[in-house]
């Protein structure tokens, strides 16, 4: 079993659902990244994700856009990503995963992409413009590294489709809450809740939900439901609004609030999907 199943298997049984936070490599500044990557771990992620800043996403809501602007005008690459990485997880063992487009991949070379997230330690890899039908030399050269490749489910797909998806993703299967691109969001949809129950019983592997979850109410009301919660739009919005010095601290409150919100009871299970978003960090 590999270390993101392990892990979130664990964080199950202790009755909460696993916290994923996204965060784009280099934002907003390089070293400034480590120490934010760092305490988010600290503080209550379970595991992490690290988007590879590239100039033309297509899964990415416009705050995430925004942050990559940033980091690549900091300079940030793929190696560069491998280097904080590396950095990163000389201050923590927990699951570290990529995020990031084919493109970068093809670029830096598809086996040498694979090689290198293994020396510096990434557990998994998310390419969202990978279909399964077209990744299995991919997927050969990512088993070889011991790398998971988590693959998307969304609203839309085909159910037909999902033991394709069950066979090739490895790590948990990526539930998009709704159709377009990330981005905190006040409302989810109302069959959200139906659709997570139903693609857990079909799926073999642990199902994490992301895409326009941005508050402590909506992770509560969802981890019953899910073994995984994934946010980021929200956290790069709010390293948008504070300011340096601040930072850690900030960043520190706001993950302890997902995280216990993580810690679901049986109050949760009736209460509807928030249709706004009340917390203020």
């Amino acid at each position: 079993m590999s270390s993101i199943t392990e892990t979130i298997h664990a964080v199950n049984q202790k009755g909460e659902s696993a916290l994923i936070p996204f965060l784009t490599a280099g934002f907003p500044e390089p070293e400034m990244f480590v120490d934010i990557a760092g305490t988010i771990l600290d503080e209550g992620g379970d595991l992490l994700e690290v988007g590879i800043p590239f100039s033309d996403p297509l899964a990415d809501g416009p705050t995430i856009q925004a942050s990559s602007q940033v980091a690549l005008r900091n300079g940030l690459s793929v190696s560069k990503t491998f280097e904080l990485v590396q950095k990163l997880r000389g201050r923590s063992k927990k699951p570290i995963i990529l995020m990031t487009y084919f493109n970068p991949v093809l670029a830096f070379g598809v086996e040498k992409f694979a090689k290198v997230s293994k020396e510096v330690g990434v557990s998994g890899v998310i390419i969202p413009d990978l279909p399964p039908e077209e990744a299995r030399e991919w997927k050969e050269i990512a088993s070889e590294s011991e790398l998971d490749t988590i693959f998307l489910v969304a609203p839309t797909t085909n159910k037909e489709r999902l033991p394709l998806i069950n066979g090739y993703t490895s790590g948990f299967i990526y539930y998009v809450t709704m159709t377009g691109v990330t981005g905190a969001t006040k409302g989810l949809p109302e069959e959200l809740l139906d659709s997570l129950k139903e693609l857990k019983r079909l799926s073999r592997w642990p199902v994490a939900v992301g895409f326009g979850i941005s508050s402590p109410e909506q992770v509560a009301l969802l981890s019953p439901y899910a073994d995984g919660i994934i946010i980021g739009s929200a956290i790069i919005r709010e390293i948008q609004k504070i300011q340096k010095k601040d930072a850690l601290s900030k960043i520190t409150v706001m993950i302890k609030k997902l995280k216990q919100a993580t810690r679901y009871s049986k109050e949760w299970m009736n209460i509807k999907i928030p249709s706004e978003n009340p917390t203020a960090w």
